[in-house]
């Protein structure tokens, strides 16, 4: 099976660093590209043909919710809001899915979260495995 492409949106090099050994755990994936916001994702797109996009909301530049609006005329990729401010539930994270978010992952801990596998890390895998159509790994 060909590995699935992950782009990480993070403004947090500390987050990106989480998610990327997350990642890199998972033989189905590899991390082909991050950025710190949504600008640089979005000049990013066209080179690197995700799978999938792990994205932050909050960030400078352009932030989560308006990444959303101007990707779903760029990508086909599966995005994945995961963010602090996106509780499930919440009007944020609804408005995420309004815009086109496929998940919605709220961060345990705050906008860094160093517990995010601990306790997320089963929505994590299962949101992505369903997403990308692969089977959990161990």
């Amino acid at each position: 099976m060909e590995k699935k492409k992950i782009m990480i949106v993070e403004d947090s090099n500390a987050m990106r660093l989480i998610i990327r050994n997350m990642i890199n755990t998972n033989p189905n994936l590899m991390v082909v590209k991050t950025a710190s916001n949504g600008r640089e994702a979005l000049e990013l797109l066209p080179n690197t043909s995700p799978d999938l996009i792990l994205l932050d909301l909050e960030m400078p530049e352009m932030g989560g919710m308006e990444f959303l609006r101007l990707a779903r005329l760029k990508t086909r990729a599966k995005i994945v809001v995961l963010s602090s401010i996106a509780i499930a539930g919440s009007a944020v994270a609804s408005q995420a899915r309004s815009l086109g978010a496929d998940g919605v992952i709220s961060k345990p801990s705050g906008a860094v979260s160093y517990d995010l596998e601990e306790k997320r890390g089963s929505e994590f895998w299962t949101v992505i495995h369903q997403l990308l159509g692969i089977e959990t790994h161990k």
